[in-house]
C-alpha cells in the first residue's frame, strides 16, 4: 500500500486487540488515526505507547461509548473539526459479549451487547458518512464475526448483534456506493485476543492474529474504485481437529 497522503482513519475500540492492530497498521502506512475506547485511561495508555512507536501527534483519541448516540455525535464533531471535515476510512471495531443461556441473560446484558455491537456502528456510520459523501469517497469497514453466520449455544445476544451487523452493512453498502463510499464487513473466526472467554495463548496459537484482520482492512483499501468486496470471511488455516 502506498504512503498515505494526509489520509484519516477512525477506529472504534482501538486501544487493544483487533482495533489496536488496525490502528498500528494505519500508522505504519502514514495515516493519521483517531481512536476511541470506553475508558479514557485505556485511550491515554494506548496513545502513549503509539507515540513511542510511531512518533508524537500521529494518533489522537477520546473515551467513547459507541452505544450512546449523543457521545458518538460529539466524538464525530470533534474528529471532523480536527480534520477539516475529512475521514477516509471508518472502522467499526468496538464490540463486547455476554454469553449464557437465552433465558438467563438479563435485559441489561442484552442491551449492552446490542447497543455496542449493532447500534454503535449505525451511530458511527450516520455520523461520518455525510463527510465521505461530500468528498465522494471513503471506506467503512465493519468488524463482524463468523458468529454472524454460525449461531452457538449461549450466544443469543452476540449472534443477534453480529447477524444484524452484517445485514446493516449490506444495506448501508447499497445506500452509499453510488456516492463513492464503499462499505464492507470482515467476519473473522477465532482470533488470538483476550475477548470473550480469555483463551489467549492457551492452545498452541492456531487462531488468527489481530494483525491478520488489520492486514485485510488495508488490503480492502487497495482495490480499484470499480471493485467492492463487501463481505470477507476469515478463518484459521488449521484449527484443532474435532
Amino acid at each position: 500500500m502506498a504512503e498515505a497522503d494526509g489520509q484519516i482513519a477512525v477506529v472504534t475500540g482501538g486501544s487493544r486487540g483487533i482495533g489496536r492492530a488496525i490502528v498500528e497498521a494505519f500508522l505504519g502506512e502514514g495515516w493519521r488515526v483517531y481512536l476511541c475506547s470506553r475508558r479514557q485511561a485505556s485511550v491515554d495508555r494506548a496513545l502513549g505507547e503509539l507515540a513511542g512507536s510511531y512518533g508524537a501527534g500521529k494518533a489522537a483519541g477520546r473515551a467513547l461509548d459507541v452505544g450512546r448516540e449523543e457521545e458518538v455525535e460529539d466524538f464525530a464533531r470533534w474528529v471532523l473539526g480536527e480534520t477539516g471535515g475529512r475521514v477516509d476510512c471508518l472502522v467499526n471495531n468496538a464490540g463486547l459479549a455476554h454469553f449464557g443461556p437465552v433465558d438467563e441473560l438479563t435485559g441489561e446484558q442484552w442491551r449492552d451487547v446490542i447497543d455496542t455491537n449493532l447500534s454503535g456502528p449505525f451511530y458511527c456510520v450516520r455520523a461520518f458518512a455525510p463527510a465521505m459523501k461530500r468528498r465522494g469517497s471513503g471506506w467503512i469497514v465493519n468488524i463482524a464475526s463468523l458468529a454472524a453466520k454460525n449461531p452457538f449455544a449461549g450466544g443469543a445476544a452476540y449472534n443477534a448483534s453480529k447477524f444484524g451487523l452484517v445485514g446493516f452493512s449490506e444495506a448501508a453498502m447499497l445506500d452509499l456506493r453510488q456516492h463513492g463510499v464503499r462499505v464492507a464487513s470482515i467476519l473473522p473466526g477465532s482470533v488470538e485476543t483476550d475477548f470473550g472467554h480469555g483463551q489467549q495463548s492457551r492452545d498452541g496459537g492456531w487462531r488468527l492474529a489481530p494483525e491478520d484482520i488489520a492486514a485485510m482492512v488495508l488490503h480492502l483499501l487497495t482495490y480499484p474504485e470499480r471493485a467492492l468486496p463487501s463481505l470477507v470471511e476469515m478463518r484459521p488455516t488449521r484449527p484443532p481437529k474435532r
